[in-house]
């Protein structure tokens, strides 16, 4: 069924039909319905607050990865930079040492007993001779010693030579006690035979008999007393005298001792040498063991070294050292070496072997040589200031178009003045940098500009 279609007015009016009521549906007026206007919807802010976000942690995720991937980078002049090669040669195991030149022999001059100088008889840097006078010193208290020491040296001898004749005294009169009691038992025993055998005969009376072998029995009693006393005497007494000896003989060997002492005062030289570092003056107070100065071997010498503690373990009696001089190598051998270290080096002293040169004096530099180990081929790269900053545990190592240069773990053995012995972590023709490490310690590649 065909519904009726309102009229439209020429003002685009709608009226209504007569006779519609209110059920009758106006919303179909053909015009409004298709030109109304549909609004696009609002984005919210919230929607780009998200997506920004997002976007940030999407970033901040990526350049993490590539941070991981690649580690920490730095920019770097090409020309700010040393690359060296990794090459294949001869590792010679030596270390540059400079000496100061020492005598060989030195005796040192000290005072065994202090005192006032009285005199100088020779004057530093005089050649002297075993023997030869040096310095007169004077101690007033030394020389009260002495004449002590004496005193009591005397005393002892005396109180020794007191006991000698108190011995000698006791044994003689000891023995005349004994000459007594032996010649009363004989004469009694004799007595006492007769008396018996008059007794018998009753010529003789009994008491008188037995009166004669008491007293021979008394006699016999103080033989034998005498006899223990002297052995006793004579044992205390000989300790006594042991005693007295050893100590007159100690008191004896204190005098000698002071008496030289004393003698000392005037100083004389120990052994023929130059004399060197004396300075005293007449008038001055010189301690017990104060240094007076010192006597060196004039003609022959040796080399006292510093050396890096690095290389405490690897230095040795009788390793060798060279050094030119005029067209000349000499050699030295480690003679000494001193274990303290002190302000990161040790001390070694080498002496020449085979002859060493004429023109040299004390106090004067030689730079030398000194070979630790044997020569043999290896894996090296120039000695450079990296290994400071590394201690020889990484490189930083050039790849192959020369960009960058990255972080790698290498293993570093022996070295020397211009080369380190690659052990492990290189290959012969990689370039690796050794210039120092201080600006990018903490970085893990290097970009080359």
């Amino acid at each position: 069924m065909d519904r009726p279609t309102p009229n439209t007015p020429a003002d685009g009016k709608a009226s209504t039909p007569a006779g519609e009521g209110a059920g009758y549906s106006t919303t179909s007026k053909s015009g409004i319905a298709m030109d109304r206007t549909i609004e696009k919807p609002r984005r919210p802010l919230k929607t780009v607050m998200y997506a920004a976000a997002g976007l940030l942690i999407f970033t901040l995720a990526a350049w993490q990865i590539l941070e991981a991937g690649g580690g920490r980078a730095l920019k770097v002049q090409s020309d700010r930079i040393a690359v060296s090669t990794v090459i294949t040669g001869t590792f010679e195991d030596f270390i540059p040492v400079r000496g100061r030149v020492t005598p060989l022999k030195t005796v040192f001059l000290d005072a065994i007993e202090g005192g006032r100088v009285d005199r100088v008889l020779v004057e530093d840097g005089t050649i002297v001779k075993a023997g030869d006078p040096i310095v007169v010193l004077s101690n007033t208290n030394l020389q009260l010693d002495v004449t002590r020491n004496e005193a009591l040296v005397t005393e002892q001898l005396n109180n020794m030579r007191t006991i000698e004749l108190q011995l000698e005294q006791n044994r003689l009169d000891h023995k005349r006690n004994l000459n007594d009691f032996n010649y009363n038992i004989r004469r009694l025993t004799r007595l006492a035979a007769r008396q018996r055998e008059l007794v018998t005969k009753g010529a003789v009376a009994v008491s008188l008999f037995e009166d004669t072998e008491d007293e021979l029995a008394y006699n016999i009693a103080r033989r034998d007393l005498t006899l223990e006393s002297q052995a006793t005497d004579a044992r205390l007494q000989e300790q006594q005298l042991v005693y007295l000896r050893e100590s007159s003989e100690q008191l004896q060997a204190n005098l000698t001792i002071a008496r030289a002492n004393l003698e000392n005062l005037n100083v004389r030289a120990p052994v023929d040498g130059k004399l060197s570092g004396f300075s005293v003056e007449v008038g001055q107070s010189i301690t017990r063991g104060g240094r007076l100065g010192q006597i060196d071997d004039p003609s022959n010498y040796k080399l006292s070294a510093d050396i890096d503690e690095f290389y405490l373990g690897r230095v040795d009696l009788g390793q060798t050292a060279v050094f030119e001089r005029g067209g000349t190598d000499y050699r030295l051998t480690v003679a000494k070496i001193y274990p303290q270290v002190t302000a990161g080096q040790f001390q070694v002293d080498m002496e020449f072997k085979g002859g060493q040169p004429d023109d040299i004096r004390r106090g004067q530099t030689i730079q030398t040589k000194l070979t630790l180990g044997d020569a043999e081929p290896a894996l090296l790269i120039p000695n450079g200031a990296f290994y400071q900053d590394t201690g020889g545990a990484w490189l930083f190592v050039v790849n192959n178009d020369g960009t960058e240069a990255v972080r790698r773990p290498v293993r570093l053995g022996r070295r020397n003045s211009r080369y380190i012995e690659v052990i492990e972590g290189l290959e012969a023709g990689e370039q690796v940098v050794t210039s120092p490490y201080t600006s990018y310690r903490d970085m893990d590649r290097l970009k080359l500009d």
